[in-house]
């Protein structure tokens, strides 16, 4: 029997999957630690992690998968790796980390990447890196280049989180075309690396790892990692994706028009495009997907909202820390719009939806005689889904297509009335498959290694398990609760543009 097993490092947990190669069916799967792990937060915006950490836990994941599913390692035919997008991890000679991985939701950078955006044209960037430089990772190792000079001098090679874990797995400083591209160190109109912005910020082209192809072997474990994980020595990893093309790869999303979403730590919707389409304002983004060719591209537009898991949490703790179950089960006693009780559900950083604009979550609408839990937990969850389909709509007017959405059963579509929500609020049609990120970073190593003869001959083993479509009645209805909450937001964002725009001229 061949296996494959897929590691997914989030920024709350690790996961680790195990796929029957043949089948395409998941055998089991383990993730460590069973309480999320810390974000570190020195300053307000900020957001730091120790990738030591992500291998520890990589460690203790494979431990209890082993423990709880006694497979032979020496059948494992290929590692893949799916991780959490624009982190910034930092190396030496020695390979010793230099200081916590400056990751997704960190806001520090956003001024750097305004700058950059205006100093080398709005059109040139869009044009060439389909995106703004904004609170990318080249912005945040510019950040480092600038307050942290003594570290920036001790840099050998810049990578991502992923990246950082295969080095641990295999002792190869590598990353992918569309890692560079989620970082915004990719030229997509030259198909190089976007020397000129690296020129701009004055930093050393030499800091980028050698690059290799997301589907190929890229290394094998080395025999004190194999030790570590209880694998075998000279397995080949052959596969790794940041979080949202891995997801969408997960879902068999790989053609133009075809859209995943993951409701998540964050929420974010990604479809499938083979034209450069871009948003002129920079909300929306675009990267390099994963079965991308020179002469075949394939770009993944990405809408990403950071408040998803992040309010999710919050509120468990204020509600007595019930199991997720619960809480879906009283959202779903509110009725739709939560007696107009409104969640903006902001405040976990940056929103590239709001062109980084500093927001907070809000509650508006609370009458103490009129809404209990059952509206704030309603409010919540419709609030993300509004947000999300803000971002929608910015796509939609990009060019993208939005009709049919995939995603796997999982965290909030889990929950009926997030479900009902997205689909009545979007007008798509939702499908729900049994797979997640670690899965689909498993079906890639199998790719990798030649055991599927394309990434489309992957997907033995996945099963659509509910398809949800909207109805008339219910459409009236959330889009009626969405128009309530888009004029909120609309307001937060007059009144944040006033404030800061006093402060600037004081400031002056």
């Amino acid at each position: 029997m061949n296996y494959l097993l897929g590691y997914d490092i989030g920024s709350s947990s690790v996961k680790v999957a195990l796929l029957d190669a043949n089948t395409g069916k998941c055998l089991a799967s383990a993730t460590s630690p069973r309480q999320e792990m810390e974000i570190l937060a020195v300053q307000a915006g900020w957001a730091e992690q120790r990738p030591e950490r992500w291998w520890q836990e990589a460690i203790n994941a494979t431990q209890e998968l082993k423990t709880s599913y006694g497979f032979d390692a020496t059948q494992v035919a290929g590692i893949g790796i799916t991780y959490q997008m624009h982190g910034l991890v930092l190396i030496d000679k020695a390979g010793k980390v230099l200081r916590p991985a400056i990751i997704w939701c960190d806001s520090r950078a956003v001024d750097y990447g305004n700058a950059a955006f205006e100093a080398l044209g709005e059109e040139y960037c869009l044009q060439n890196f389909l995106n703004s430089p904004g609170n990318f990772t080249a912005s945040k190792l510019k950040w480092v280049h600038d307050n942290e000079p003594d570290v920036y001098a001790q840099i050998h090679k810049i990578q991502l989180p992923g990246d950082y874990i295969a080095f641990q797995m295999t002792g190869e400083l590598q990353t992918t075309v569309s890692g560079l591209s989620e970082g915004v160190f990719w030229n997509f109109r030259e198909q190089a690396v976007a020397q000129e912005l690296l020129d701009y910020y004055g930093l050393d082209h030499d800091l980028l790892p050698t690059l290799v192809d997301t589907f190929a072997e890229q290394g094998r474990l080395m025999p004190e990692a194999a030790q570590a994980l209880g694998l075998a020595a000279g397995t080949p990893v052959s596969y790794r994706a940041g979080d949202q093309p891995n997801n969408a790869f997960s879902l068999n999303v790989l053609e133009p028009g075809e859209i995943a979403a993951t409701a998540g730590t964050s929420g974010v919707v990604y479809g499938i495009s083979d034209q450069p389409v871009v948003d002129p304002r920079s909300r929306v983004n675009a990267f390099v997907h994963v079965n991308s060719q020179p002469d075949q591209p394939r770009n993944g537009m990405l809408m990403c909202m950071n408040g998803t898991g992040i309010l999710n949490s919050w509120l468990r703790k204020i509600v007595g820390e019930l199991p997720y179950d619960e809480m879906n089960r009283l959202a779903a006693q509110a009725p739709v719009g939560a007696e107009e009780l409104l969640f903006l559900p902001f405040g976990n950083g940056a929103e590239r939806i709001l062109e980084n604009e500093p927001t907070t979550a809000e509650l508006l609408g609370l009458s103490l005689t009129r809404h209990d839990r059952t509206h704030v937990l309603r409010a919540a969850q419709e609030g993300i889904v509004y947000a999300l389909n803000y971002g929608i709509d910015i796509m939609r007017a990009a060019g993208v297509q939005v009709h049919t959405v995939r995603a796997g059963n999982a965290n909030m579509f889990l929950s009926p009335v997030f479900r009902e929500a997205f689909v009545n609020t979007a007008n798509v049609t939702l499908e729900l498959y049994n797979t997640d990120a670690a899965q689909g970073a498993a079906r890639g190593a199998g790719v990798g290694v030649g055991l599927y003869a394309s990434p489309a001959d992957a997907f033995g083993g996945l099963e659509r398990i509910l398809t949800l479509a909207p109805t008339p009645e219910l459409q009236t209805q959330y889009q009626e609760a969405y128009a309530r909450w888009h004029q909120a937001l609309t307001q937060q964002i007059l009144s944040t543009s006033t404030i800061s725009h006093h402060v600037e001229q004081h400031a002056n």
